[in-house]
C-alpha cells in the first residue's frame, strides 16, 4: 500500500517538571510502551478475525464483504467499458504503464495465479488493471503493455473521474519525482482487490504476498465456491 512516513516528536520539555524527575519515565520508555500496546491489541484483534472467520484467507479479509464501486472507462480496445458484477472473480489492480517494478511484477504474478487454476475456474476469473496515469496511458498504450501479461482487461479513467474511483476503493495515487509535463513517477496503492462473483471485495492482497502463489490459489477457490 501507499507509505506514509510518521516521525514521532520529542515531547517538550518543562524546565519545572524536572524537580522528582528521577522518579518520572523518560519519554521514549512510554513511547515503547503504546507502541508495544497497540501491536498487541492489533495481533489480537487479527488473531480474532482468524479465528471467527472459516476460512482462514492468506489475504486481508473484508469483513463482511463489500460491494465493489462501480467504475467506467474506456478499455485497451477504444470500448466503452463498465466495470460491475459479470459472474467472474476479479483481481483489480491500480497501477501505470511507466512503473518501474511494482506493477510488472505484480501483473506477472497475477497471470501466473490464472494460468495455475484449473481450467473452469481459469475462464471464471479475470485480471483487470486500472491506470492510475490517464495522462500518459492511452488506451493503445495500455493494449501494448498488457500484452506481456496475458489476458487482462485495461481501462482508462479520465480525470476528475479517476480520483472518484480511486476514493470509492480507499486507494491513493499521486505524481512524483516529476522531471518535467511527461517525466514523472506514480505513488500509488499497490494491493490487490480480490472481488467475488457477486461483486463483493472479499479481500487484498499486498504486492509482497503475490510471490506465494498456492497461498493466492488457496484464496482464490474459496472465494469461488
Amino acid at each position: 500500500m501507499t507509505e506514509v512516513e510518521h516521525t514521532p516528536t520529542q515531547p517538550s520539555r518543562d524546565g519545572h517538571a524536572s524537580q522528582g524527575s528521577s522518579h518520572s519515565r523518560p519519554w521514549y520508555i512510554s513511547l515503547l510502551f503504546a507502541l508495544a500496546a497497540v501491536v498487541l491489541l492489533l495481533g489480537g484483534a487479527w488473531v480474532y478475525a482468524r479465528l471467527q472467520s472459516p476460512f482462514p484467507f492468506f489475504g486481508t479479509a473484508y469483513t463482511p464483504p463489500l460491494s465493489a464501486p462501480i467504475l467506467s472507462g474506456t478499455d485497451q480496445n477504444g470500448n466503452a467499458y463498465t466495470f460491475a458484477p459479470n459472474g467472474k472473480t476479479t483481481a483489480l489492480f491500480f497501477g501505470f504503464t511507466h512503473c518501474p517494478n511494482i506493477c510488472p511484477l505484480s501483473l506477472t504474478y497475477l497471470n501466473q495465479l490464472r494460468e495455475r487454476l484449473p481450467a473452469a475456474e481459469r475462464q471464471n476469473f479475470q485480471i483487470v488493471f486500472v491506470s492510475v496515469d490517464p495522462q500518459r496511458d492511452t488506451p493503445p498504450l495500455i493494449k501494448s503493455y498488457l500484452s506481456f501479461f496475458g489476458n487482462a482487461v485495461g481501462v482508462h479513467i479520465p480525470e476528475p473521474q479517476l480520483a472518484k474511483v480511486a476514493l470509492s476503493y480507499g486507494a491513493a495515487y499521486t505524481k512524483a519525482d516529476i522531471k518535467g509535463p511527461d517525466d514523472y513517477q506514480v505513488n500509488h496503492t499497490t494491493a490487490t482487490y480480490l472481488i467475488d462473483k457477486q461483486g463483493k471485495i472479499r479481500l487484498l492482497w499486498d504486492y509482497t504476498q503475490l510471490p506465494q502463489l498456492k497461498r493466492l490459489e488457496a484464496d482464490v477457490h474459496e472465494v469461488m465456491q
